[in-house]
């Protein structure tokens, strides 16, 4: 969540025809499935903790953060003027209770989602774009902020509180519309898919989980 997820440095390992799914897990071990991998952004930062489990009845990825941050992410390639649309699960046990996504003192996340963009949006000092979808504590669902670690990262707080907290919960969102409200543009080329809980700044602990990322058209179904 601190900087832009280095997304271009996993393109290599990528095929060039993606499914469509591209976070449909299947229970073998705990080991976390190719092509996902952890990425820290700081080595002095203890990393959150991933693990592939069944979870309620869900294949999913686990997420355990103490004092932590990384992601797990995976480099994709959508066509997103066919399939613009990403479903996913997730959940969490509990909203953080000292995080405050406007300042960087308090930047963490009980979970939030990272999608990468290769796009370029006239600024001086890069290209690289990125979208946040955010479980957050205090903001109302439905606010957009930009991140305080990068004008290039656009946050929306998908859910907030406790409300839904213990349970799956499905979310469906139009990555190019959204893309267009954050940055008033067009999206360039998706290049990474991403996924995190974070509290290395409040120095507090939290579980959650994720599933079933999918692509698909405006018209179809999750």
């Amino acid at each position: 969540m601190k900087h832009l997820l280095p997304l271009m440095a996993l393109l290599p390992a990528m095929s060039l025809a993606e499914p469509l799914w591209v976070g449909r897990f299947v229970a073998t071990d705990n080991s976390l499935p190719l092509p996902w991998r952890i990425v820290r952004f700081d080595q002095n930062v203890a990393p959150t903790r991933y693990r592939l489990r069944e979870w309620d009845g869900v294949t999913a990825i686990e997420a355990k953060a103490v004092k932590s941050m990384a992601l797990l992410a995976r480099p994709v390639e959508v066509d997103l003027a066919k399939t613009p649309v990403l479903c996913w699960r997730w959940r969490i046990d509990a909203p953080l209770k000292n995080a405050d996504i406007t300042r960087k003192a308090g930047d963490d996340t009980a979970a939030h989602i990272h999608l990468g963009f290769a796009a370029k949006l006239g600024l001086s000092f890069g290209e690289d774009a990125a979208l946040m979808y955010v479980w957050d504590n205090r903001q109302a669902a439905g606010a957009w902020l930009t991140s305080v670690h990068s004008v290039r990262t656009r946050m929306l707080v998908l859910r907030t509180g406790a409300t839904d907290a213990g349970r799956w919960v499905e979310e469906r969102r139009d990555l190019s519309a959204d893309y267009v409200h954050a940055f008033g543009q067009a999206p360039g080329r998706l290049i990474g898919l991403g996924m995190a809980s974070d509290t290395d700044d409040t120095g507090e602990a939290a579980r959650a989980g994720f599933a079933d990322f999918r692509f698909v058209a405006r018209n179809e179904p999750c």
